[in-house]
């Protein structure tokens, strides 16, 4: 009788100690479907990152994803109409992006913060506001990334 007892205790510790790193970290998986909607959170006036985020989306955007680009913070400067010298290049690729199908909101509150005007914001862009952008980032399997 010791001796199965010894073999369970010493089943369990061996059950325990293989199962110890899934409850201290659980390992989650998300896949994507061939058509999950892309919200791109876009903060950066920096042109290299912002050519990053509007091509890895467009790209996406190509493959069946609808995209969303939200820009804020200093991104919001390089949807102004007045730094079309600085941004010409995103600002060309942003009307590629609108004229593909893809949606870009741009934050209000971050517009005022830096002096951005919505008669200079380029043509096509909407002004986010709680039920335009929460409705893109909390749609249905929607994944999100961030520059």
């Amino acid at each position: 009788m010791s001796r199965t007892k010894s073999i369970l205790v010493a089943l369990a510790l061996i059950t325990g100690l293989l199962m110890a790193p899934l409850a201290i970290s659980p390992v989650s998986v998300a896949f994507a479907g061939d058509s999950d909607p892309l919200f791109i959170n876009l903060t950066s006036d920096d042109g290299h990152r912002i050519n990053m985020a509007l091509t890895f989306g467009g790209k996406q955007h190509e493959r069946g994803h609808k995209l969303t680009v939200f820009m804020n913070d200093k991104a919001v400067l390089a949807a102004s109409k007045a730094n079309s010298e600085k941004f010409s290049g995103q600002q060309a690729a942003i009307a590629g992006l609108l004229e593909a199908g893809a949606t870009v909101i741009v934050c209000p509150m971050c517009m005022k913060h830096y002096g951005v005007n919505k008669e200079d914001l380029l043509e096509g862009l909407k002004l986010g506001a709680p039920d335009i952008t929460g409705a893109a980032l909390f749609e249905d399997n929607s994944r999100t990334l961030t520059w």
